[in-house]
């Protein structure tokens, strides 16, 4: 009986430590974020955040989202022209290169804030999420419409 006992805790040992394995957290990928700031105007108009993410990995990376305790949501997204008319839509991922960049800035990749809690001066928090599950988290400065870094 004990011998069956010791059997039976350890395949439970073993089964635990191998389905516990797939639960652990995905690891941060090579990403590092570069200069990041939020252009904030009202309450009532969503702020929008830049950045550069630089990938120091030779595989490449993918961004499939962002969030911020600042931001009511943060979105992916991105300004284009078109015919001569600006748009800006989201985007549900971002590709950052190999041993590349991406540049978020005015006019092309953003993060838009709905419904911004902060204000001109803070320093607000957001976390970037992976394609695989890991997570970058950073810093940034707001400024106000007519300033910038």
């Amino acid at each position: 009986m004990m011998f069956r006992g010791v059997w039976v805790t350890a395949a439970f040992a073993l089964a635990k430590a191998v389905l516990g394995a797939g639960a652990a957290q995905a690891a941060t990928p090579s990403v590092t974020v570069e200069k990041p700031w939020m252009r904030y105007l009202l309450p009532s108009i969503p702020a929008a955040g830049y950045m550069t993410l630089q990938n120091d990995s030779g595989t490449d990376v993918v961004v499939t989202g962002a969030s911020s305790p600042a931001c009511g949501m943060l979105m992916l997204h991105q300004s284009q022209d078109e015919s001569g008319m600006a748009m800006m839509m989201a985007v549900s991922t971002i590709t950052v290169p190999a041993h590349g960049d991406v540049i978020f800035a005015p006019g092309g990749y953003h993060l838009m804030c709905m419904t911004p809690r902060m204000k001109i001066g803070d320093v607000v928090h957001i976390t970037l999420t992976f394609q695989g599950g890991g997570t970058v988290a950073t810093a940034a400065r707001v400024y106000g419409a007519q300033n910038g870094p």
